[in-house]
């Protein structure tokens, strides 16, 4: 289903907003944290994962580590 959303000013930025039942979708509520991913169209939008992004970090720190062995692994 395509819905459109109205974008407001916030201040010196800009805000979207999400009817309930997108939130809902979301299983979000209001002051929660979403995270946002470039898409081939666009953006997506998720519940905020905090243990994705301490992983993420992990992986950030071995790969800056490990550098040269996965560049030859890569190969």
């Amino acid at each position: 289903m395509n819905d459109t959303v109205k974008i407001i000013k916030v201040g010196n930025s800009a805000a979207v907003i999400l009817p309930k039942r997108d939130l809902d979708r979301l299983q979000a509520k209001v002051g929660d944290v979403l995270s946002k991913s470039d898409t081939a169209t666009g953006f997506e939008l998720k519940p905020h994962d905090v243990d994705f992004d301490a992983q993420m970090k992990a992986a950030r720190e071995i790969m800056a580590r490990r550098k040269r062995a996965l560049r030859e692994l890569a190969k």
